[in-house]
């Protein structure tokens, strides 16, 4: 190759500069002599150079509002207060927890002292509290106007942490399965044993005066939180063949729906204790298979507010819609990896959902269609909420981030 040095002037991508310069003339023909040139052509082939826009398609597209960017971990739970919306919590795998606001990312307060991933993280019911627990099950509720740590307590490994939906009290099941009750912040506790046995997932019932509790085992026990004791216990053929993944309730408590990693959702009326609804998508268990792993475990289930229907979502990336007046399967929403989280929204048919592959999809659940889908993170998304009137979605990804998307739909 001749020695021609190239000096590249500053310049954006459009436009480079360069100064040759040239050896001695009497040694530039010897030099020339060893390059090969080829035919320039139209100039068009431009192989190897982008243009401006070519580079800015290549960017990781980001449908999001804002993105808070302050843990140095996954972001493994988020919350919204439910008073004002306008707060969030997020925990993550650094062991901390922020709440920030949601209209600008800004930090009201990081609460720390944690001695492990944070993976709870929820605003009591008038907003003034917010509890956090880490995986050691080291539980922390601190004060939002004060930004003051008020109380913790120290129990098993956790799984799951809530609060009462009209009072101070909060509520958490560990791995060697009690679930505990607290008055906030007096620390008033009582506990609710059951054979030692994971308690995976837990929710209080609209009444205040019940709680349903899923297990390693598959049984679902539902809980008088005064007495102590449990009125009912669905176990056995009537419960999972497998550890309940998720469960939720009706708007009134009447009936509750259960997920298993045995790849069925079972529906319970919570009067009577009795199974009314079992709801499966074909090809549920790998064939010939007894390994739970290989089943199509139940990530997350749902009921909508306004129309008698239910939503199951599976880890193959199967959103199953089905009719409770029916109990038919209405539509299946395919996704392009494992489904992680769905919620309805409160006031429409519309069904939201995250996955493993990143992406926030909506979906009409009257015609099965997808109405829109918001992309921006790098990584799965591991959680996410909607505010009351469904126009924001807080996610929360193993990207290290948590992002604020606008939901804008066309009958908006």
């Amino acid at each position: 190759c001749p020695n021609f040095l190239f000096l590249v002037s500053k310049a954006d991508t459009r436009h480079l500069s360069f100064s040759i310069l040239l050896p001695p003339k009497d040694d530039l023909a010897d030099e020339l002599e060893d390059v090969d040139f080829e035919d320039p052509g139209n100039g068009e082939d431009n192989e190897g150079w982008e243009t401006e826009d070519e580079m800015e398609a290549e960017a990781e597209q980001d449908d999001s509002e804002l993105t808070f960017t302050k843990h140095t971990g996954s972001v493994f739970c988020v919350s919204l207060d439910p008073v004002t919306n306008s707060l969030a919590v997020t925990g993550g795998e650094d062991d901390k927890a922020y709440v920030w606001r949601v209209s600008d990312g800004e930090v009201l307060f990081e609460c720390t002292g944690h001695k492990d991933s944070v993976t709870c993280a929820v605003f009591s019911h008038d907003s003034s509290l917010v509890a956090l627990g880490d995986m050691s099950g080291l539980i922390k509720v601190w004060k939002v106007e004060s930004k003051e740590e008020i109380w913790s307590f120290e129990v098993g490994d956790l799984a799951w942490l809530e609060w009462h939906p009209c009072a101070p009290v909060l509520l958490a099941g560990t791995d060697d399965g009690n679930m505990w009750m607290w008055k906030i912040p007096a620390g008033d506790c009582k506990t609710f044993e059951s054979p030692a046995c994971q308690a995976t997932s837990g929710k209080v019932l609209p009444d205040g005066k019940r709680a349903v509790v899923g297990y390693e085992d598959g049984t679902v026990r539902l809980w008088d939180l005064k007495q102590g004791n449990a009125i009912h216990v669905i176990k056995g053929q009537d419960g999972h063949q497998g550890a309940l993944t998720c469960l939720a309730c009706n708007k009134d408590g009447s009936l509750v729906l259960t997920g298993s990693v045995d790849g069925c959702a079972k529906l319970i009326n919570t009067a009577t204790g009795k199974v009314v609804g079992v709801f499966s998508v074909e090809g549920g268990r790998a064939k010939g298979s007894k390994d739970e792993e290989e089943s199509n475990s139940v990530e997350s289930v749902g009921f909508c507010n306004i129309l008698p229907l239910i939503a199951v979502a599976y880890l193959d990336g199967t959103l199953a819609i089905y009719d409770l007046s029916t109990q038919g399967l209405r539509h299946k929403c395919q996704h392009e990896a494992g489904i992680v989280h769905l919620q309805w929204e409160q006031s429409s048919s519309v069904v939201s959902t995250c996955s493993l592959d990143g992406v926030l999809r909506l979906w009409d659940a009257r015609s099965g269609s997808m109405v829109s889908e918001f992309r921006g993170h790098t990584a799965e998304i591991l959680d996410f909420t909607l505010n009351r009137e469904a126009t924001l979605a807080i996610t929360a990804s193993e990207d290290n981030q948590a992002k604020v998307f606008c939901l804008q739909r066309p009958d908006r």
